[in-house]
């Protein structure tokens, strides 16, 4: 057992040693820090206990074993194209083929299918794992997609298509700023490509809408209260004898709000309230009470519209922008 907390404290330092580094996303970081939790929970261990360091950190062992085979992963790479038949090659090719047709026909499982046997044949090509993220992305399996962009990009740095897919992935897991710079490096190698434009202009959007200024459903809520036209509106609703009334029978409790107990010394309130009606049960508003502040709400759009409609076409504008979108795909 102690070789295993000696094992686990050497994985512990280095992950450490990753924290700091600073190179790191802020979720890969958090990432980081729960399993360093876990393993000092799992094993029992903490770095303060010096008694469990060897002499040589994770990276250096590594070294170590590895050098005694120089170059084997970048031989076996050249390798695998350098050995593949023109037989193999063309069978691959028919198997991508294959899973493009899967993937017009929204076949995406299938389409998986083929793009990994295409892989198993020749785990080089770029290609391959490019179009197997499309299918991904399709099947809702982002995470996926994720992982065989970056084998894609590892074998071909400058395939633009590579990098707009890892955006589109990224963007599905709410990862917007990331996905920004990756629409940013497929623009790099493909400036005219459209595609690459809108979905970067939708990811710094998606950016905007999580900042601190953006307001529920991703309305410029700052905006919205630097409006001259909008305060004055608002103004008008809390200065309207009805709204008053029943806000104020709510905050007495008198509809059940705060103070189940209230209702019994506030009679006048619910009477006060446009005759809105008896509440029901203490804990509860009586309907006739959500009506008519319904009907003030009501009122209250009524005026925004007659009065401002500019503002109004603007809070839809937004909206309409801030709906649910991550991007356009390419087709493979």
């Amino acid at each position: 057992m102690t070789d295993n907390k000696r094992l686990a404290f050497s994985i512990i330092q280095f992950l450490h040693d990753q924290l700091r580094s600073g190179n790191l996303t802020s979720d890969a970081q958090e990432s980081l820090e729960v399993a360093v939790q876990c393993l000092e929970t799992a094993f029992e261990v903490s770095t303060d206990d010096q008694s469990l360091a060897v002499p040589m950190s994770l990276p250096e062992i590594f070294a170590s074993a590895t050098a005694k085979l120089p170059g084997e992963s970048q031989v076996n790479n050249n390798s695998t194209q350098n050995t593949l038949t023109e037989e193999q090659r063309a069978e691959a090719e028919t198997l991508k083929t294959e899973g493009n047709d899967q993937m017009k026909v929204e076949n995406f499982a299938a389409a998986v299918e083929f793009y990994s046997k295409a892989i198993a044949i020749n785990p080089q090509n770029a290609v391959y794992y490019c179009n197997r993220a499309a299918a991904y992305s399709k099947l809702g399996n982002y995470a996926g997609a994720v992982q065989d962009c970056e084998r894609a990009i590892s074998i071909d740095p400058n395939y633009s298509k590579a990098y707009g897919r890892m955006g589109l992935a990224l963007a599905s897991l709410n990862k917007h700023t990331e996905a920004a710079s990756y629409y940013k490096k497929a623009l790099e190698l493909d400036p005219d490509n459209d595609t690459y434009k809108t979905n970067l202009k939708i990811a710094e959007e998606k950016m905007e809408t999580s900042s601190p200024t953006a307001g529920m459903g991703g309305v410029d809520l700052a905006g919205l209260l630097s409006n001259p036209g909008f305060m004055n509106m608002a103004s008008s609703l809390m200065n309207n004898p009805q709204v008053q009334q029943l806000m104020s029978g709510m905050m007495s409790g008198a509809y059940g709000g705060m103070g189940g107990g209230a209702a019994a010394a506030a009679p006048g309130a619910a009477g006060a309230a446009g005759g809105a009606g008896a509440t029901g049960p203490a804990g509860a508003a009586g309907p006739g009470d959500l009506s008519g502040l319904i009907q003030a709400g009501q009122q209250f759009a009524q005026q925004m519209q007659q009065q401002n409609p500019e503002l109004i076409e603007q809070l839809r504008s937004q909206i309409r922008n801030r709906m649910p979108s991550s991007g356009n795909e390419e087709q493979p």
